[in-house]
């Protein structure tokens, strides 16, 4: 974990690619996806054009964020292959890609390590009973299925990410079982980065009607996760989802705990109803209160050695520069 001090906080100049939209999940809260055929893939040249505006921007971290093709769907291998083309090209231009893109087979994994320097899948929650309400028509949330994900991970030595939703049917006790399950596979594997707590903020195109996470209650979760997690996992809040930044809802999580508030970009492609502050604005609000926010790179520095020498190479390169990196500008892409 990069820390200069207790009081420094992360975040990672990002952007995100989307290859496609469409998901055979239809979780009630979404307010990503669409349906199969409603919206046009990204091409390779639609996706290059993006990322040579970048190379001014400051942006290290390309996010290759997916909906789901389902496993068993005649164009698996088609939206598996422009996933990994796309972090191909990431690299190509200079980028660091992480692929988020719903549970994988082991091989899917294995080959797009050799184009991403980490990964990440949320865990959401593990109670089974969220199949019958939230994730009712959402084959690929069964929870064994996400907790494979992370063990294979840890398996294929791939610095990874994930998270929990929180608020969206579960209780206490749910939470503090999906952050156990989560300290016991890294405690075998020691590849987890970042755990998210991510709180339910409800958007327009959701067809759940619910309302949002309580904000007050965000800091003694991460001050209990903390407690769960081995110390050497960061916590992640989004800074675009923990209430009015005026409200002091960030410092207050940030005592308890959190140490990162994740991609800073010109778009939440899940959340898109709740705009991402700058990493200007954010310093304008957590620096007073004695805080100093640094950029980080998507692979934290005790994994670099499972990157393969070409990954290597190219993070080595982003950390000798990272710390000059400013916020990304506002881009219209």
């Amino acid at each position: 974990m990069p820390v200069s001090h207790p009081r420094t906080v992360t975040y990672s100049p990002a952007y995100t690619l989307v290859p496609t939209y469409e998901c055979f999940n239809r979780c009630t809260y979404c307010n990503f996806r669409t349906d199969s055929g409603k919206s046009p893939w990204l091409s390779l040249s639609e996706a290059e054009n993006k990322l040579k505006q970048l190379q001014t921007q400051g942006v290290c971290e390309i996010l290759i964020l997916s909906g789901e093709v389902h496993p068993h769907s005649s164009r698996r291998a088609e939206w598996f292959q422009r996933i990994y083309d796309l972090g191909e090209l990431a690299l190509s231009l200079g980028f660091l890609p992480h692929t988020n893109a719903g549970p994988l087979s082991f091989e899917e994994m294995k080959a797009l390590k050799q184009v991403n320097v980490s990964m990440g899948l949320m865990l959401e929650q593990l109670t089974p009973k969220l199949l019958q309400t939230v994730h009712r028509q959402a084959p690929s949330k069964i929870p064994g299925v996400r907790l494979q994900q992370l063990e294979w991970a840890g398996e294929l030595q791939i610095p990874f990410t994930t998270g929990l939703l929180l608020g969206i049917g579960e209780t206490q006790e749910d939470w503090w079982e999906t952050l156990e399950a989560i300290a016991r596979i890294h405690y075998t594997y020691g590849h987890i980065q970042e755990v998210i707590l991510q709180p339910h903020s409800p958007g327009s195109q959701q067809s759940w009607d619910a309302p949002a996470f309580d904000p007050d209650q965000l800091p003694e979760v991460i001050a209990k996760a903390r407690e769960i997690l081995p110390g050497d996992i960061t916590i992640q809040i989004p800074p675009n989802l923990v209430g009015h930044p005026q409200g002091g809802h960030p410092q207050a999580c940030l005592e308890a705990g959190a140490r990162d508030l994740g991609g800073i970009g010109p778009k939440d492609e899940v959340n898109p109803d709740y705009p991402h502050p700058t990493a200007q604005e954010l310093r304008e609000i957590l620096e007073p209160a004695g805080w100093e926010l640094v950029p980080r790179l998507p692979v934290y520095p005790q994994y670099d050695s499972w990157l393969s020498p070409n990954l290597r190479s190219l993070v080595e390169e982003w950390r000798t520069t990272i710390r000059t990196v400013d916020s990304p500008s506002p881009l219209k892409l």
